[in-house]
């Protein structure tokens, strides 16, 4: 990752901050093996693992302190995680629209995952309509745009001011989803975080955008799930509240809809089970009570068609960044998707309510093989 990052960002005013826990001699090897002199590694003074925003509030210690030793504070701090594939054109991008917000975010674009179709794949889904529209809505209707953790830039102003307000440390060390909860503290402090989608070449669909595997087994895609459900809708709502306008709350509603759309979502599977049993019984001459209530014929009429429309918008958006195959793959990935989302959010829910600390549920990332050295 360091290797190829280096090779895209190419010469520039910039610095690579690499984090790695004193427990972990193989991450601190393969960082020392790159001799660059924009490369800092920066060791935490305890063992690991802790959470991500624990790392990054050491290597925000070392910005400021690069930062005393030459005289001039950056411009912005970009976070990328280690599986991430930049965009050649990032920096430039940054560079041009700095000081315009307190952050700017661009598309997080998974790459497919030919090995894993189904359950890679639907992460691809997910983000190819969130990113292309979600966020798109978010950002005209005056709310907050959460941070990826990827592929974002932070006005070093503002990171600043955030830390000073939290002894210090700009991301909380405990929490589970510290790119979420900067995102929206920054729209507390009135300031605008910029969603970004840029054509990476004119008239082309590709966008700059920051790329990367995610997690490809059904039980790793459970457990990355949780780790967001739980961040967001559960301690999110603890920690962060109900505040802003209307559409800042609407958005805050939708996301922290996590567990009971996973609960809406268990019940409709069975409903479904059992209308399809009930409709063969009858059809093979059961003494089965075919009556069906006029009212509830409508509700269900009127939610297919609304089913159709949802599904139809996830494989257009999908469509437009992966091309028609797995646009149209994304129609049944929405069963996968659902079905992790409901194993999620069980998850989700036992580990918000165990008794103790919350610990960082650590997912393993791959890089992807054609830009492995």
């Amino acid at each position: 990752m360091l290797r190829t990052t280096l090779a895209r960002y190419g010469e520039g005013d910039y610095l690579l901050l690499v984090g790695h826990y004193p427990n972990d001699p193989l991450t601190a090897a393969a960082i020392a093996a790159i001799d660059d002199p924009r490369l800092r590694r920066v060791a935490l003074p305890h063992p690991g693992p802790t959470t991500k925003a624990d790392c990054l509030n050491h290597l925000y210690d070392a910005l400021v302190a690069e930062g005393a030793r030459r005289g001039s504070a950056a411009r912005a701090v970009v976070l990328h995680d280690a599986e991430d594939v930049v965009h050649p054109l990032e920096l430039p991008l940054f560079a041009a629209l700095a000081g315009r917000g307190g952050a700017i975010q661009l598309p997080v674009v998974p790459l497919i995952d030919r090995d894993s179709r189904w359950i890679g794949g639907h992460f691809c889904d997910e983000f190819a309509e969130a990113h292309g529209k979600e966020l798109v809505v978010r950002e005209a209707v005056g709310a907050s745009v959460p941070l990826a953790g990827v592929g974002c830039a932070i006005d070093r102003a503002a990171l600043g001011r955030i830390a000073a307000m939290q002894g210090g440390c700009p991301f909380d060390a405990d929490s589970q989803t510290e790119d979420y909860e900067l995102g929206l503290k920054l729209g507390q402090l009135g300031l605008r975080t910029l969603f970004v989608r840029i054509p990476a070449v004119a008239g082309s669909p590709a966008v700059v955008a920051s790329r990367g595997h995610f997690p490809a087994s059904f039980d790793a895609a459970v457990r990355q799930k949780a780790r967001w459900i739980g961040g967001i809708a559960l301690a999110g709502w603890d920690r962060l509240g109900w505040r802003g306008g209307l559409g800042e709350r609407w958005m805050r509603l939708r996301d922290r809809r996590g567990p009971l759309a996973a609960l809406l979502l268990l019940a409709g599977y069975a409903a479904l089970l059992l209308y399809l049993q009930l409709w063969l019984a009858a059809r093979l001459g059961a003494p089965v009570d075919w009556r069906r209530d006029p009212l509830l014929e409508t509700l269900l009429l009127i939610n297919a068609v609304l089913l159709c429309w949802r599904v139809a918008m996830r494989a257009l958006f999908t469509g437009m960044t992966y091309g028609l195959a797995e646009g149209l793959r994304a129609i049944p990935r929405l069963v996968v998707g659902n079905s992790i989302a409901i194993l999620a959010a069980w998850r989700a829910l036992r580990l918000h309510f165990a008794p103790g600390p919350r610990r960082w549920d650590k997912t393993a990332h791959v890089y992807p093989r054609e830009y492995r050295a």
